[in-house]
């Protein structure tokens, strides 16, 4: 049976029966069953369990790759473009990285048949948590995969939603999904409305739409009653906070605004390493809003004195000294040690770590299995020394 046969089984095979859900506690393995150009720099990727089973997620979560380059352990975080209603398969959508190991390594090697570790998914980013009759989604660049997905859920799902769609692309030659969501717009004329505003013309094509930087002006023109609506962000931050600023100014009611809190473009923009200082140390506590899920893991008791300890990363060879009352990772960045991090709460699983001596207080949100706890793995971001600490980093 040659491999093209064999894919087509194993889908038959998925399709034909209720299948359990996909657990990556117990077979995180998944399997590229296609690779999608959706621009010159863009690649969606739609990938399904090597065991037959379901995958159960809510439009704009994402998956934690667990990947291995050049022999090294590599975590890479990557929102989940398509949508819940087919739960057969799942698709994450990347865009290439000048130089970047991870973006790269995706686009050069995966093909139908590769096969990679996933856990996930997870996150708290999605409309089904925020119950809304009207939607304003609000993307730049490739932050467009998570309301993607929202957007996919609705159609397929066939419900009444009003949702404007505004996605801010460099030219037409990047509006990522740009025939699917027309698409959406006509199969649903007066409920769906896309509009891709564009910084500049493309070199094939003059761009004859909304042209430029969004503004408040022009989102008046988009969505008038954007007042009104439920709005969903996600983009590099300086398109982020031009959001916030832009609604503030119009007095949006903030409670009613939703922006994804950790950014996976700047992650892979900033590849293999996060640039790093106190203001985004500062930042990343303050982001901590959500309560942690505690780990029995050498936990200090909760009055204890505050104790100092030394945390030497063995690799660059540098020490540094972390009370235990403050993270590893916190700490670390403040010191101007480079370590690789998206979400800093515990969730996404890109800071995971080898604890080679020592241990710690660790509270996390689901970014690190059971197994990988007991072979001594730890997530720096939330975790707190309760010893001196050798990090195999």
């Amino acid at each position: 049976m040659d491999a093209i046969a064999a894919r087509s089984e194993a889908a038959a095979r998925r399709l034909g029966s209720a299948l359990p859900a996909w657990n990556p506690d117990i077979d995180d393995v998944l399997v590229v069953q296609a690779v999608r150009e959706e621009t010159h720099d863009v690649k969606t990727f739609v990938l399904a369990p090597k065991n037959p089973t379901a995958f159960h997620y809510e439009p704009g979560q994402f998956l934690t790759l667990d990947l291995e380059i050049k022999g090294e352990g590599i975590n890479r975080c990557y929102t989940i473009s398509s949508a819940p209603t087919r739960p057969h398969a799942i698709s994450i959508t990347v865009k290439r990285v000048p130089g970047g190991p991870v973006s790269n390594f995706l686009h050069d090697t995966l093909k139908p048949g590769s096969e990679l570790r996933a856990v996930g998914p997870m996150g708290d980013f999605t409309c089904f948590r925020h119950a809304a009759g009207k939607y304003l989604f609000l993307s730049g660049g490739s932050g467009i995969t998570p309301l993607m997905s929202m957007a996919r859920t609705f159609h397929d799902l066939a419900v009444p939603r009003d949702i404007v769609f505004v996605h801010a692309a460099r030219s037409p030659a990047d509006i990522i999904f740009r025939d699917e969501l027309e698409l959406m717009a006509r199969n649903q004329a007066g409920a769906f409305k896309f509009v891709p505003v564009c910084e500049a013309d493309g070199a094939r094509e003059p761009w004859h739409g909304l042209k430029g930087r969004l503004s408040l002006p022009m989102l008046g023109l988009m969505a008038p009653d954007f007042m009104e609506r439920e709005i969903f962000v996600c983009g590099p931050s300086p398109f982020m906070a031009a959001v916030r600023i832009m609604l503030g100014e119009a007095g949006f009611d903030m409670a009613r605004h939703h922006e994804e809190s950790f950014n996976f473009e700047e992650l892979a923009a900033a590849e293999p390493e996060v640039a790093l200082d106190v203001a985004a140390a500062e930042l990343a506590e303050a982001a901590r809003a959500a309560e942690p899920k505690p780990v029995p893991m050498a936990e200090a008791p909760v009055d204890a004195p505050v104790t100092t300890y030394q945390v030497t990363f063995a690799k660059t060879g540098r020490t540094i000294e972390v009370p235990s009352d403050k993270f590893v990772l916190d700490m670390a960045r403040r010191a101007g040690v480079r370590l690789p991090s998206s979400c800093s709460k515990g969730l996404c699983g890109t800071c995971k770590s080898k604890l080679n001596s020592g241990t710690v207080d660790m509270k996390h949100q689901g970014g690190i299995r059971q197994r990988e706890i007991d072979a001594g793995m730890v997530l720096l971001c939330c975790s707190k020394p309760t010893s001196d600490l050798v990090v195999d980093r």
